[in-house]
């Protein structure tokens, strides 16, 4: 068993990555624009600043900052009721803890509202390090997110598990060195996510299992 665990939050921790995807989608829609689907695909488990460039790619004439406040402003809408936690969340993590896993949270979120999340689902006192995607340069597909991480829970980066449901999560985690667990949730591995990912499992109460 590794020594270190670091989790992504959205589609991994928490059921919101289908909001989110809901909240582009619509965004798309209300801005008149096409390839939606396109879109969401690759933004999925993106940093801010690589949102906007892709929004940019996608769309030139389209004012950036206009887009993105929209799709923020339609999902924390729907936050605002609550966000329910991924099957496994309260096992992995309470058997990690037994077992002197030291744990972080690296998300693209920013730190307010990853912090936001995990008080209300009453789980933030079994990570050691939170890191949000205002807390690096790079974000994912960079590695940097899971580089300060593992810096910060003290643990190896090689002995470290990263359990994450996006393509960018997991070429990040693989940048990284650390040992790529895929859950995936809105969108199921392809072959090049297969060949990067150490193990792939439909949620964390299987990865669970495997681990023990």
């Amino acid at each position: 068993m590794k020594k270190g665990a670091i989790f992504d939050m959205d589609g991994t921790l928490f059921d919101s990555e289908k909001i989110y995807q809901k909240a582009w989608l619509e965004t798309v829609e209300y801005f008149g624009q096409g390839r939606g689907i396109e879109l969401t695909k690759a933004v999925s488990g993106a940093s801010e600043a690589n949102c906007r460039k892709t929004i940019k790619e996608f769309y030139p004439d389209i004012d950036v900052d206009k887009f993105f406040d929209h799709v923020i402003e339609t999902a924390v809408k729907v936050f605002e009721n609550g966000v329910e936690m991924m099957p496994g969340v309260i096992e992995i993590l309470s058997y990690f803890k037994e077992k002197g896993v030291k744990m972080a949270i690296a998300s693209s979120s920013s730190h307010d509202v990853i912090n936001k999340n995990i008080e209300r689902a009453d789980i933030k006192k079994y990570f050691t390090a939170i890191i949000g995607g205002n807390d690096v340069k790079n974000g994912k597909p960079a590695p940097d997110i899971f580089l300060k991480a593992a810096e910060e829970i003290n643990v190896p980066i090689g002995d470290c598990y990263v359990f994450e449901d996006s393509f960018n999560g997991i070429r990040a985690a693989y940048a990284a060195g650390c040992v790529p667990i895929m859950i995936p949730d809105t969108m199921q591995p392809n072959d090049e996510i297969k060949k990067i990912c150490k193990n792939i499992y439909p949620s964390l109460s299987d990865a669970l299992i495997a681990i023990r």
